[in-house]
């Protein structure tokens, strides 16, 4: 009896040591699967659910079983640190798997190393009964991994501060007839005295030069505000005709159009200008006199009965204000972008700082360029040259320079925070980026935000916000397809760079349109690195080129 329980105890041991063999042998039979079934970077991450499936029977109570995911690519392989179970009888901590059957899902994560555009996600396995260990089969579950996020275009959208250079410069000229009180002769000492003559004067000056055109004349008729309203009308209205006929005479044979003829009447605008410019001792009480009072009658009793005061307005003020403007309206034409590039070889002195940035904005040299940005910070301290010429840094990935040129911009506006922002996606500083973006709130900035949204997976808001393209539409289209809205893409992408051709081909792909895969990789591969990207993507797979 004892020789045959040591012979079934001996059994019992045989097997029980052959159990991790048989979990080998059976492993056909464990089921495992991945969501999703095509791996994706995100962010640079791939991140799944990885779900394996235990038959009853199989997992036995006295085993340990670790899963190792491993991602193998070109070049390399990447593991996690594997997953421990146990059976129902092992003491340890470790997630428990019943004899009964059981599924058990885990997260897995990797961080995107390149190569893994082509690659595949197997679970590699081994139990362990005491000392022995035993490999298990490796089980393959997932392809990957798709990297279509990475075709964003991140070089950054900035804006160039316009220059306020005027193409034509509008200005007047104007002389004054001045009259004596209650009366709307003109003399003949007013035709003859420096007001007028500097007038005419100015009249041929603008006629003699080519550049220069009268656009339209003018006189504006006043009277001082002393008097009845209804006298003071009919004076300024007196005044006005005078003054028309001393025009006629004074711009006979001149280059000067008929004028349009205005009547004003009592002039308390010019009244309350030059009380502000006097200095009367008492104007700040003349001023708050008429902030008071609206009503002309009401206004000059006001003052008149502040005797001293009216007193000096009699021999300081209102004399002025019994006039008729002579007024010509000029227009001239300013030097042309051809010859701002003839005066910049020959004669820069002559620009000032709005046809210095002019002229910047008009050559090609970038060189050249930086120079003219130079002028313009050395000679009038210029914060929008100083910004040009950190956008034209950036523009030519001069970074470091454009870092310490945007520091010297005094006015941090919109524009300067979004600059910032595209230094820092420069950087991958995604954070910084973010928040300059979203601070600047221009169309620039938008587009950029935009693009950090794709690179941080938020492809969701990415879409909204490249709702409407800002230049290239290659963003826009890359976060529809992102977004799973193929048929908005294929709308939207309407540049002819060859990365839109690219997208529309992917797009193509996942609609299952072979012969416009074909169609539009053939425009793409116009750049031979997207003929090397295609025969790695996933979204090709199956297709030959």
């Amino acid at each position: 009896m004892k020789k045959s329980l040591m012979y079934v105890a001996a059994a019992v041991l045989t097997i029980a040591c052959a159990s991790p063999e048989k979990m080998a042998k059976m492993a056909e039979n464990v089921k495992a699967e991945c969501n999703p079934a095509v791996l994706e970077v995100v962010a640079g991450s791939i991140d799944a659910s990885v779900s394996v499936t235990y038959p009853k029977d199989y997992f036995n109570p006295n085993v340990i079983v670790e899963v190792t995911p491993v991602i193998v690519y070109e070049g390399g392989e990447a593991a996690m640190k594997p997953f421990k179970y146990q059976g129902e009888k092992v003491k340890d901590n470790y997630k428990v798997v019943s004899k009964a059957g059981q599924t058990v899902t885990e997260k897995v994560h990797f961080d995107y190393v390149e190569g893994m555009e082509k690659s595949y996600l197997e679970l590699r396995g081994k139990v362990i009964a005491g000392k022995k260990t035993v490999a298990l089969p490796s089980k393959k579950v997932a392809d990957g991994a798709n990297t279509t996020y990475m075709l964003v275009k991140r070089a950054g959208n900035l804006a160039y501060k316009k220059d306020n250079y005027q193409d034509v410069i509008s200005t007047s000229t104007e002389g004054q007839i001045k009259y004596l009180v209650n009366s709307s002769d003109v003399r003949n000492s007013e035709l003859k005295g420096q007001s007028v003559k500097d007038f005419l004067a100015a009249l041929d000056a603008v006629s003699a030069d080519e550049r220069s055109t009268v656009t339209s004349t003018e006189i504006v008729a006043y009277a001082s505000p002393e008097g009845s309203e209804k006298l003071n009308n009919n004076l300024s209205d007196n005044r006005s005709n005078s003054a028309n006929k001393a025009w006629q005479k004074l711009t006979k044979g001149k280059d000067a159009a008929d004028p349009t003829v205005r009547s004003v009447g009592e002039d308390w605008e010019g009244f309350k200008q030059l009380v502000e410019e006097s200095d009367l001792e008492d104007k700040q009480l003349i001023l708050r006199v008429l902030s008071m009072y609206s009503d002309p009658a009401v206004r000059e009793n006001e003052i008149r009965n502040m005797s001293q005061v009216y007193t000096a307005l009699k021999g300081e003020v209102l004399p002025e204000l019994r006039r008729a403007r002579l007024i010509a309206n000029v227009e001239t034409k300013n030097y042309t972008n051809e010859e701002l590039v003839e005066l910049l070889a020959n004669n820069d002195s002559v620009l000032d700082e709005e046809a210095l940035l002019r002229v910047a904005s008009v050559v090609k040299d970038p060189a050249q360029k930086e120079s003219i940005y130079q002028k313009a910070i050395e000679r009038f301290d210029s914060d929008r040259a100083q910004y040009n010429l950190a956008v034209l840094y950036l523009e030519q990935g001069k970074d470091a320079k454009a870092e310490a040129g945007l520091a010297e911009v005094k006015s941090v506006d919109g524009d300067v925070l979004n600059a910032q922002g595209v230094l820092a996606l420069h950087k991958e500083d995604l954070k910084t980026a973010e928040d300059c973006f979203r601070k600047a709130g221009t169309p620039e900035a938008k587009a950029n935000l935009g693009t950090v949204l794709i690179l941080i997976g938020q492809y969701e808001e990415a879409a909204r916000v490249l709702e409407k393209p800002l230049g290239c539409c290659h963003n826009s289209v890359l976060a529809l397809i992102l977004t799973d809205q193929l048929d908005k893409a294929l709308k939207t992408a309407h540049c002819g760079d060859p990365k839109v051709w690219y997208l529309k081909a992917i797009i193509a792909a996942r609609q299952g349109k072979a012969d416009d895969v074909k169609k539009n990789l053939e425009k793409a591969f116009r750049k031979p690195e997207l003929k090397e990207r295609a025969a790695r993507d996933i979204e090709f797979a199956g297709y030959e080129f």
